[in-house]
């Protein structure tokens, strides 16, 4: 193998070339569909070493980093059978439950650039390097800027550096997850552990001198200069230190659309999975919500921001674990329409309650085409019609993708 080329016959669903051998799939980084390549083969890893036969739908990557670092998979292919793809993934994991729906055009979200960025710092020679991981390694990219960040987050490396030097003494493997907000940058560092006062002032200075609107270890705020702030619809809500916010602001608004599309003139609504708010600020203009997530650093942020806001409707918010008290079909009679937007591991104890209920439009937010097509069955063998689904592109050239879902009873 390590001599004889591979023909590449499919792109995989991590966005790896598939090649046959022997009757079992070889999966290869950075190979395209129609191409015969030469790869290197160590352990678990394959490595291109030569390209005999390109794709004609190959391109050039406009990251200086692509290839080296694992953040993006696509560059090099071309934006038409990139969307094809990402539009079939959708399409792929709901076959496997014998559902066939009306999967829409995939949805260019990726607007001005990722305003949610982790960065992980290492140490070398006793300084600090930051960026992302190499594919399928522990092994750090050291960086100096990422194309696909908005512009807000341009210095986002070199204060990550800084923040890695301000904690070298922990001689631990960090991470810094940076936010974009309307207020300034917010930034949470994990992996330090307790830190002592001195370095806690440490931090303080780079705040100041980096002009961040908050820092802070784990969740707790070290220093606070501005409270950071995102607009869900109408409303500023001030975000929680590490909290969850769609990658892109474009994705978000997106999605936020399509969800109220799909509730259509449901006068009731229940938001599960609700973060801090971004679908329940905006329906609350013409249907009264009940928000519930188990975060409650994000209901208390969604709470806040709704008791300072005029003319919405009622907004009720309760902290709750869905995986393991899904609201049952006896509460979910109340509501028209409900919308869930679980993590990645989707929401299957609450979808099986959801078959079971009167509930007449339910609409699904997925990050993971593989666990809401597991719920989509479970919901269509409860007796609902998946009418459509819409891809959204907000992780552009990744195998990332989410998507908006229409159920009615």
């Amino acid at each position: 193998m390590n001599g004889d080329p591979l023909i590449i016959e499919k792109m995989g669903q991590l966005a790896e070339g598939v090649a046959t051998v022997d009757g079992k799939p070889i999966f290869v980084p950075y190979a395209l569909p129609g191409e015969a390549v030469v790869v290197r083969r160590d352990g678990p890893r394959v490595e291109i070493t030569r390209i005999e036969t390109a794709s004609p739908k190959r391109t050039t990557p406009f990251c200086s980093y692509f290839g080296r670092c694992g953040g993006c998979a696509t560059q090099h292919w071309q934006d038409e059978p990139y969307r094809a793809w990402k539009r079939g993934l959708v399409a792929t994991a709901l076959s496997f439950e014998g559902l066939a729906p009306l999967v829409d055009d995939l949805i260019d979200a990726h607007g001005a650039g990722r305003r949610r960025a982790k960065f992980h710092i290492r140490f070398a020679s006793g300084k600090a390097e930051a960026g992302f991981m190499a594919g399928k390694t522990h092994d750090l990219v050291d960086i100096e800027s990422c194309p696909i960040l908005v512009p807000a987050l341009g210095n986002a490396t070199a204060i990550a550096r800084e923040i890695g030097d301000a904690l070298r003494r922990v001689r631990k493997p960090l991470s810094v997850q940076f936010t974009a907000t309307r207020s300034g940058i917010d930034a949470d560092i994990t992996g330090a552990g307790a830190i002592d006062f001195e370095t806690r002032l440490h931090l303080t200075e780079l705040a100041a001198r980096r002009d961040l609107a908050r820092l802070s270890l784990h969740g707790d705020i070290v220093v606070e200069r501005r409270q950071p702030v995102l607009r869900f619809g109408t409303v500023d809500v001030a975000i929680p230190p590490g909290g969850f916010t769609q990658a892109t602001a474009s994705g978000e608004d997106t999605l936020a659309a399509l969800v109220a599309e799909g509730v259509g003139d449901a006068k009731a609504i229940a938001d599960l999975f609700c973060g801090a708010g971004p679908f329940a600020l905006r329906l609350a203009t013409r249907a009264s919500v009940h928000a519930v997530d188990s975060e409650a650093a994000g209901v208390a942020a969604l709470k806040r921001a709704a008791s300072f806001i005029q003319g919405m409707k009622p907004i009720t918010t309760e902290l709750r674990d869905l995986f393991r008290r899904p609201l049952l079909p006896t509460e979910l009679k109340r509501y028209q329409a409900v919308v869930f937007d679980p993590p990645r591991a989707g929401a299957e104890a609450q979808a099986r309650e959801l078959a079971q209920s009167s509930v007449g439009t339910i609409v699904a937010v997925s990050c993971n085409a593989a666990t809401f097509a597991r719920d989509a069955g479970i919901l269509s063998r409860g007796g609902y019609r998946l009418d459509r689904v819409t891809p959204v592109d907000q992780f552009k050239w990744s195998p990332h993708l989410e998507l908006v879902a229409v159920f009615r009873r």
